[in-house]
């Protein structure tokens, strides 16, 4: 079995792919900023309105991913090929992510297929949470024995189905666009709903 050593450099790895994908989505807006003249800022951030929104979206998707992926992280402590698959995959998504950002924010008329090749793109990075769950679930040594059990399989599957049924959206109907990314909000309450659980049952134990 790999080492915990091994882990945490996996782990820095991964976290230096993501402050790298995450600082690139604000750089359309930095050269933009060299062309602003004698506009005043209200001026400015009107004119680039669609690339402040799509940099607000891609930093809160991508922070968001960050967090569920720490709290996978948080509950292991080694690693198999399947489980590196999967981080691989998902890092595969968090670093395309960036092109499609830019394709919403510079293109004339957003169209069905750039709101379909951001949204894939978040399947992606779903698919590659699924395969480090799935691989946790088949190889419950890869976590501590604390946390053994614990994976969270089904938030990653139903996560998975919800970005996949976005993605159907989006294509067969494209007046939706990326507001089918609405339909992530169910997922809210399942993870506090399974929060809570959790909480409850370590309360249970301490007693």
């Amino acid at each position: 079995m790999p080492s915990n050593a091994g882990f945490r450099r996996l782990v820095a790895f991964s976290d230096a792919v993501v402050a790298i994908a995450i600082t690139l989505l604000i750089l359309p807006l930095v050269d933009a900023a060299g062309t602003i003249g004698s506009e005043s800022i209200g001026t400015f951030l009107g004119d680039n309105r669609s690339k402040l929104l799509a940099f607000l979206l891609s930093f809160t998707v991508i922070g968001r991913f960050w967090w569920a992926q720490h709290q996978v992280h948080e509950r292991v402590v080694a690693y198999n090929p399947v489980f590196v698959s999967g981080m691989f995959v998902w890092l595969f998504g968090i670093v395309f992510l960036p092109f499609p950002t830019e394709l919403l924010s510079s293109a004339v008329k957003s169209s069905r297929g750039i709101h379909a090749l951001y949204v894939g793109t978040l399947l992606v990075a779903t698919v590659g949470v699924l395969v480090q769950q799935s691989a946790v679930v088949h190889w419950p040594e890869l976590q501590d024995e604390e946390h053994r059990g614990d994976a969270r399989m089904m938030l990653a599957v139903v996560q998975a189905l919800v970005i996949a049924l976005a993605l159907v959206l989006t294509i067969s109907v494209p007046a939706i666009g990326l507001w089918s990314l609405l339909l992530l909000l169910v997922l809210y309450p399942i993870g506090w709903a399974r929060i809570g659980r959790h909480h409850g049952a370590g309360r249970s134990e301490g007693r």
